[in-house]
């Protein structure tokens, strides 16, 4: 059995017609025209309807989470809607996905618009918490607009009467035509890649609202949202309101202004430099005037408390006095005390008692050398007597 041959299931061949289908660039992004019939809204709050013109009719499905914030439908509307063609397997029936729908007097160019924002919106790009401050003296300032338009000579003019101290980085593209897009998305590149730059300004001039076409491409807000530098805007008049206006983390009314609030105004700066030169000289006058007094016055409290030399000197000499006095007084006791323990001690003196004429007999040898008594003694023994000038050898006989 060869190819042609095989025989499929229907769950098959209804899920490769999905597949081909969903993969189709063209029905995965489709913007379509007609009239609403057959409208029903599920318990869930989904949206079923069929749309239809005098030749043909497609069943559509909105889901719950994509019908826009007060937009309603009925049978006999005439719309203009975005989604996707898809094959519903159940019933093997094409089926268009919708994600967005408007009346069709709203015209195709801003329903498409309207979807754009909104989707973006979802997506966060919008949301003010990730906008960022702008620096408050930009020195290096990126901008884009197109060579030989007015706006780039606005913002040279604005800059060098405001901030000429800044240096301008220009990255030059079309901003208006099919062309546009790509080249401003390339110019955001290409500054995204400078170094050390502050603020980046897409701006262009005035002009009727399908000029600004450019402004409004997706590619353009996306390029936006990945800058790595704050963004400043100022696309058109005062009254035209872009997507990469809402994107940008500053939206001015017109090229001019967006120079104005990228940088601050020199002589303003001059002018509170000098309020704030005067402000911080005065505050050093005060400060040092302060300290002075506080060091007059740590002086004043030293000088009180300084010791009083004099009176320490003399209350110094006259303790002095009182310790030699003490001292001399203590002399004398001690110089008594010597002389009478001299006294006392001479008394017992043997030598004294031998100048008196007194001897000391000793026996030589013995247990008992001194003689004390004529019992102590007998013929014979050699007798050593000392008197007070020296000694003799004598014997008894």
């Amino acid at each position: 059995m060869g190819p042609t041959d095989q025989v499929l299931p229907v769950s098959a061949v209804v899920s490769f017609l999905r597949e081909y289908v969903e993969a189709s660039e063209l029905l995965s992004d489709l913007w379509i025209t007609g009239e609403v019939s057959n409208y029903s809204q599920s318990q869930l709050g989904h949206r079923y309807f069929t749309l239809r013109d005098a030749k043909a009719a497609i069943r559509c499905v909105m889901f719950r989470d994509r019908m826009p914030r007060g937009f309603q439908l009925q049978d006999g509307d005439r719309i203009i809607a975005h989604g996707r063609i898809t094959v519903y397997i159940q019933r093997g029936e094409l089926q268009f996905d919708c994600d967005f729908a408007r009346p069709e007097g709203v015209g195709a160019l801003a329903a498409k618009l309207e979807e754009l924002r909104l989707r973006l919106e979802a997506e966060g790009l919008f949301d003010p918490a990730r906008k960022r401050p702008l620096p408050r003296f930009p020195m290096r300032i990126g901008l884009v607009t197109s060579p030989g338009g007015a706006a780039l000579h606005d913002v040279q003019f604005v800059l060098r009467k405001r901030w000429p101290l800044a240096t301008l980085v220009f990255a030059p593209a079309m901003v208006q035509g099919e062309l546009a897009p790509g080249q401003v998305v390339a110019a955001l590149r290409r500054l995204a890649a400078e170094p050390d730059l502050d603020v980046i300004l897409v701006v262009r001039g005035g002009g009727a609202s399908e000029d600004l076409h450019a402004f409004n491409d997706e590619r353009v807000a996306r390029a936006i949202y990945a800058s790595p530098y704050p963004v400043v805007t100022g696309v058109g008049h005062e009254t035209d309101v872009t997507i990469a206006d809402l994107v940008a983390d500053v939206r001015a009314a017109t090229p001019s202004a967006a120079a104005e609030r990228a940088t601050p105004d020199i002589v303003a700066v001059r002018r509170n430099l000098e309020v704030l030169d005067r402000a911080m000289a005065s505050a050093v006058r005060q400060t040092a005037a302060g300290l002075a007094a506080d060091v007059e016055a740590a002086a004043g409290r030293l000088r009180r408390s300084a010791p009083r030399v004099a009176e320490l000197q003399a209350a110094v000499q006259a303790l002095a006095r009182d310790m030699e006095g003490c001292i001399e007084r203590q002399l004398q006791r001690e110089r008594a005390r010597f002389e009478t323990m001299a006294a006392r001690l001479a008394a017992l003196d043997p030598m004294a008692t031998l100048r008196r004429g007194f001897a000391i007999v000793q026996r030589e040898g013995g247990r008992q050398p001194v003689v004390s008594s004529v019992r102590g003694v007998r013929a014979g023994d050699r007798l050593r007597v000392a008197v007070s000038d020296g000694a003799f050898w004598t014997e008894v006989r």
